[in-house]
């Protein structure tokens, strides 16, 4: 396992590396001969910044302090905006010679400033979009509801990936949204920990302020998983939330199944769950579940509303593209799977840069009829 954690260290080091190399490269072809002695001081500090991230996550797993903190916050802005000088560098290839060949007479310097300067405005927009958290309000039809659950409304919490870039006081401002909305029940569907070193009892201890009146759930994401999730699962009981460990109970005559993300990552490990869950197709039934995946053993086994997070939608571009490459139409928003339906959210936090292009934080807010 260690070996495994190690190989996958070095490659994502090897491809950063590469990925400051080639941005040092095409800023010193396009940049103008007066800045040359400034290109040749990048070296040191992109060197620097090249392991800068990969450092950080390290030691965010072994602590949690004021100095790591600003020192992971750093380097995960850093990143984003790596993402985007990448972008624009790429651009660069692509117009110098597209100019050329229009016989437009746009300097070298000047196609790089743009393209560099978009960037940076665009990671500046991420960070300001990725802070603004949107409620998102839908309604949903569910064979066999109970009549006492029309017209009540849940809230779904995903993705808050509380750690080293958000902790208490973002919290505390979800939960205070929460308070303002008054849902009758609450599903946090996953990663609401980031699973790095952290005080559980400091990020659950918030949640004590809102009360639904049909209580709050919660499900392990990925993140969580990375170690033994005991920590956290004593830290949200004694905060008075309901962990469902691949459980299902019964509120008020709707089924609600809470599935750990453990046992969703094998299909017959998955499958054993749900069928010992017994669900009763008579009933509306809704499952919580971090990834939107093996929605065909979903709705064989009776499901009827599928809950889920993880994607955060590819937070930004390009990763937006590739996550729909990977989940398809169940990367974010209601689908429907045969008679099953799906919301994925694209969650209320973020992981590694704090910023979001392409997509949005938000809070769902679930209407029955």
């Amino acid at each position: 396992m260690r070996a495994r954690i190690a190989a996958f260290v070095v490659i994502i080091q090897a491809i950063l590396s590469l990925g400051h190399w080639f941005v040092y490269e095409t800023w010193k072809f396009f940049a103008p001969t007066s800045a040359a002695g400034v290109t040749l001081a990048l070296r040191a500090p992109l060197a620097v910044l090249s392991v800068s991230f990969v450092a950080a996550s390290l030691l965010s797993f072994r602590y949690y302090n004021f100095l790591v903190r600003v020192f992971y916050a750093s380097a995960a802005i850093w990143i984003g905006l790596l993402n985007f000088l990448f972008m624009a560098a790429c651009a660069c290839w692509i117009a110098y010679p597209l100019v050329e060949l229009s016989g437009f007479r746009i300097s070298r310097p000047a196609i790089a400033g743009v393209l560099f300067g978009l960037a940076a405005l665009t990671s500046l927009w991420g960070i300001i979009n990725a802070s603004w958290t949107r409620v998102k309000r839908i309604s949903v039809e569910l064979p066999n509801l109970p009549d006492s659950w029309r017209g009540r409304v849940a809230a779904l919490v995903t993705d808050t990936h509380l750690g080293h870039v958000r902790g208490r006081r973002f919290i505390r401002r979800i939960v205070t949204m929460l308070r303002r909305i008054e849902p009758d029940i609450i599903f946090i569907g996953g990663d609401l920990y980031d699973g790095t070193k952290v005080e559980p009892d400091r990020f659950a201890e918030p949640w004590k302020e809102v009360s639904p009146r049909f209580g709050t759930y919660f499900v392990t994401g990925n993140h969580e998983e990375f170690s033994d999730p005991s920590k956290y699962f004593d830290a949200l009981s004694r905060a008075g939330i309901r962990v469902l460990n691949s459980q299902r109970v019964i509120v008020d005559g709707l089924q609600i199944l809470g599935v750990r993300y453990r046992h969703s990552l094998d299909s017959m490990r998955f499958r054993s769950v749900l069928e010992q869950a017994q669900l009763d197709r008579n009933r509306a039934s809704i499952m919580i579940s971090h990834v939107p995946h093996r929605l065909a053993i979903a709705e064989q086994c009776g499901v009827s509303l599928q809950l889920s997070g993880h994607t955060h939608g590819g937070q930004i571009i390009p990763g937006t593209w590739i996550t729909r490459r990977i989940f398809g139409e169940y990367t974010h928003g209601l689908k429907r799977f045969g008679v099953m339906l799906v919301y994925t959210s694209f969650g209320a936090g973020t992981w590694g840069p704090p910023m979001r292009v392409g997509t949005h934080a938000e809070i769902v807010l679930i209407t029955f009829e």
